[in-house]
């Protein structure tokens, strides 16, 4: 008697990983227009904004989580995920920045790293894949944080912790887009060889 293969397991689509990035992809215009309506001014919008920003911020925490736990990976939530990422965080930089909050050229660093290094992934794709590293994940972490600094209506004595929180981010997003330009390099380099 001959075992037979079990049909691969197909996953659906419509899934709690899917179901949390379409969650924040919908939350960005939310905060765009909670960020509007403060222009960085009104204390309640801002805290509005802030806690918006902090939901859709978790469900990118959450999702993937969910997805690697429970077998729920799918081609939809690999390219959706990122998209929402960075519509967040894009939207939030450049809202800060339009509102003179932040710097220009800091909002178009970490803009250039974050789609120069979507760009990277898509070139080495058929040689392997870059995975996010730790180092990826920080950045992630201190851009939230940084951006929620500066959107909440911390006290005056505390504001300064901003721009240094910030500067964290700046340092480690450039380290880590250099670190992943390097591991294209590698990697396209080590599929010729």
């Amino acid at each position: 008697m001959t075992e037979v293969d079990p049909a691969p397991t197909v996953v659906p689509v419509v899934n709690a990983a899917n179901a949390l990035t379409a969650l924040r992809l919908l939350l960005v215009p939310v905060f765009v227009a909670l960020v509007v309506t403060s222009q960085l001014e009104h204390a309640g919008w801002r805290i509005a904004a802030t806690l918006t920003f902090a939901v859709a911020s978790a469900t990118d925490l959450v999702d993937g989580w969910i997805a690697r736990r429970y077998g729920l990976v799918t081609s939809l939530g690999k390219v959706a995920d990122p998209i929402a990422d960075k519509a967040l965080t894009g939207s939030a930089l450049v809202l800060l920045s339009w509102f003179d909050a932040l710097p220009w050229w800091v909002t178009v660093l970490i803009l250039a790293r974050e789609w120069g290094v979507t760009l990277l992934r898509f070139w080495v794709i058929r040689y392997g894949v870059i995975a996010a590293s730790r180092g990826g994940k920080l950045k992630t972490a201190l851009q939230i944080l940084a951006i929620a600094w500066y959107l909440w209506p911390v006290p005056d004595a505390v504001q300064p912790v901003g721009p240094w929180i910030m500067g964290a981010a700046v340092v480690v997003t450039v380290v880590t887009g250099l670190d992943y330009v390097f591991q294209a390099i590698r990697l396209r380099r080590g599929a010729r060889g």
